[in-house]
Order: structure tokens, then C-alpha cells, then sequence
């Protein structure tokens, strides 16, 4: 997550949609007073800041569910104000209300079907498991994003929700829009990707794992008009290693 006053806008980071790369490019450009949460592991040029201070914890309690109570109180305890995936109803409470008015709000989004298996790909990687589709989507622990740019009605409360599939054209009309120097791409690339197998996903999929994913990412699809048949971009986001930066 990013807050610039230097540039006037909040990036919400999303899950498996390159929000560590678009963080480790903008880094570059913010000024002293903004703030960058933190990613791990850390890759240089970007480095967190301003992330820490005191804020009222009851809403954001009453908000969780379950166990969700205690991450609020660690966070609490170690004043992390800020923090990577803080949806953007938490950063609006953190905010003053000009502050959040004012600046432009933005995130992205990407294929259901695509995410997922991008996200199985990379617990694998991260855990050293050998974790098959099936076994993945059986848990049903998906990388559900819309709650993080969506107050507590469902309603989209960002600016602007990019599309994956497009997401370099897009962040080019945003950056020129905000001032920020780009020149098409965001110059990052990993050292690993952890999807070896690039398949378009549409061949990858059973006919039950595609319902299954259907029906747990029901809301984005309504949302955005994801389709399975959508056909995926060449993006340079996969040549670039971008998968494997957008950890968590």
C-alpha cells in the first residue's frame, strides 16, 4: 500500500496482481511524508516508511470475524498503521476526509481462473510443497480480492480498478494523469518465477475446477464481467517475472 502526498493518490495493493512490482516502481518517486508499507522480503529501490502509528483499533474489531480480532491487536500493539493488503475502508478510518477525497484511489484486478492458478503456483513455490489444482481449490482458500477495494456494502469506493490483462496501458494512463514519470514498463524483474507451466489456464482447468472457481469468485465476476473464455494478454508482466513479485 502506498499513500503519496507528493502525488496525491493511494494505491491498494491487491492479492497475485503485481502490487509488489507496481510498489517497488513508484517507490522510486515518492517524496519523504508518504507512506509505504512493508513487503517482504524488501527489494530495493523500495524500502517502507511512514507505516507506523497509533489508531484506533474498535472498528476495525468489530469489523473481523473469528479469530480476525488478534491480527488487528498485533497490529495495534506494533503500531502498524499501514500494512500490505489493508483494505481501503481501513485506510479511509486512518485517513482525514479531505485527504481521502482528494487523492486518486486505485488498484488492480485480474482473471479469477488466471489468479488462482497463479496463486497455487506460487504456495508451491513459497512453501516447497507439491500441492496439486485439485488439493488447492478443495481447501478453498482463494485469493478474494474485491473486499479490499469495496466498503461494507460491496460498493467499489477506489477511483479506479485496473485490469490485469491490460494492466501496463492502463497504469500508463494513470501515472500520466498523476505526473508520474513512465516509459511503458516498470523495469522490474525477478530473480524466480514460481509458475513454471505457462499454459493459458483454459487448458489447465477441469470442467469442475472451473465451476468451482466460478462460483467462489462469483462477486469480481459480476463485478468486472470476467469470463473463462476470456482470452489473456501477452503481457509484459509475465516476461518480466512480475508473478513471482506479486507475493502474497
Amino acid at each position: 500500500m502506498i499513500i503519496s502526498h507528493k502525488y496525491k493518490f493511494i494505491f491498494i495493493k491487491t492479492k497475485k496482481t503485481s502490487g509488489s512490482s507496481i510498489e517497488i516502481f513508484l517507490s522510486q518517486f515518492c517524496g519523504e511524508d508518504d507512506a509505504l508499507s512493508v513487503i517482504n522480503p524488501e527489494v530495493y529501490p523500495h524500502f517502507p516508511k511512514n507505516y507506523r502509528g497509533f489508531f484506533n483499533p474498535i472498528a476495525d474489531i468489530i469489523e473481523m470475524r473469528g479469530d480476525g480480532y488478534r491480527k488487528v491487536l498485533r497490529k495495534f500493539v506494533k503500531r502498524e498503521k499501514y500494512y500490505s493488503h489493508i483494505p481501503a475502508r481501513v485506510v479511509r478510518r486512518r485517513l482525514p476526509d479531505e485527504v481521502w477525497n482528494e487523492y486518486f484511489k486505485f488498484c488492480v484486478e485480474r482473471n479469477p481462473w488466471d489468479k488462482t492458478l497463479s496463486y497455487h503456483h506460487w504456495y508451491n513455490f513459497k512453501h516447497g510443497t507439491q500441492r496439486t489444482l485439485d488439493e488447492y481449490i478443495n481447501e478453498g482458500n482463494f485469493c478474494i480480492n474485491y473486499p479490499l477495494y469495496t466498503d461494507e456494502n460491496g460498493k467499489i469506493i477506489v477511483d479506479r480498478v485496473i485490469r490485469y490483462e491490460s494492466l501496463l496501458p492502463e497504469l500508463g494512463e494513470v501515472f500520466a494523469m498523476l505526473g508520474i514519470p513512465f516509459s511503458g514498463t516498470l523495469g522490474v524483474s525477478a530473480k524466480g518465477d514460481a509458475r513454471k507451466d505457462k499454459r493459458p489456464y483454459q487448458e489447465v482447468y477441469s470442467e469442475r475446477q472451473r465451476a468451482a472457481v466460478e462460483k467462489a469468485f462469483a462477486e469480481e465476476i459480476k463485478m468486472h464481467g470476467y469470463t473463462f473464455e476470456e482470452p489473456i494478454a501477452n503481457i509484459a508482466a509475465s516476461s518480466m517475472g512480475m508473478d513471482s513479485l506479486s507475493r502474497s
